[in-house]
């Protein structure tokens, strides 16, 4: 008597993959916030079998980087208000409980590490902000708000601080990412809030972490 093998699940690391494939291609404007997309498509962008896809888009969707639209399929997520303001609402959340953690116990030679590292990046930016400046700034900045998070050594955490930082990047890159006029004030409002940590002062760490996302969030509302 014959029996019907049981179709084999994608390897995780073909899922992990096409995560990755998506993400990048996401945040390379190679698909565009609120596009309708197909399966295949998505196959053809990742380069991942179509099983490893249909596992990816659950994941996709609990994480509201795509939406199902009834009788129309597929969407990226959209931006809009409300993800603007839901998704500086929990960077803040987050970033203040991480700002005291670390104002606390971070090492003074590690913060001093940071400061040195964005006082680099403001120099070199004071004698022309060029692409490879630029790029290197979103680099920093990224590295900075990360570490802080990480240093809380609470995974679930540092995983939907990432799925956050990827609605947060779509956001400003619809308004541009960190550009040309941006780098030295971004840089000088991280460096206000590493010395309020290097003075072990919890209050004005989290009270320049807050005025640094909310200036963000006002760049991305176009109200400031």
């Amino acid at each position: 008597m014959s029996t019907t093998r049981p179709a084999q699940r994608p390897e995780p690391k073909l899922r992990e993959q096409a995560y990755d494939a998506f993400t990048r291609h996401l945040l390379r404007s190679d698909i565009k916030p609120g596009q309708f997309i197909t399966q295949r498509e998505l196959v053809a962008l990742t380069g991942q079998p179509l099983g490893a896809i249909r596992e990816l888009i659950p994941r996709l969707e609990v994480e509201g980087l795509i939406v199902t639209v009834p009788r129309r399929g597929l969407q990226i997520l959209p931006l809009d208000i409300s993800l603007i303001r839901n998704a500086f609402q929990f960077r803040l959340i987050l970033e203040r409980e991480a700002i005291t953690s670390f104002c606390q116990t971070a090492s003074d030679a590690r913060i001093e590490q940071i400061e040195a590292t964005h006082q680099a990046v403001v120099a070199s930016a004071q004698k022309g902000a060029t692409d490879d400046i630029i790029a290197r700034a979103q680099q920093v900045d990224r590295e900075f708000h990360e570490t802080i998070i990480d240093d809380l050594n609470n995974d679930i955490i540092s995983k939907a601080y990432r799925v956050n930082w990827i609605k947060v990047r779509l956001i400003r890159q619809n308004e541009t990412s960190l550009e040309k006029d941006l780098v030295i004030p971004v840089m000088r409002e991280h460096l206000a809030i590493i010395a309020a940590m290097k003075a072990r002062d919890v209050d004005a760490a989290t009270e320049a972490a807050s005025a640094h996302i909310m200036n963000a969030r006002a760049r991305a509302l176009r109200l400031d």
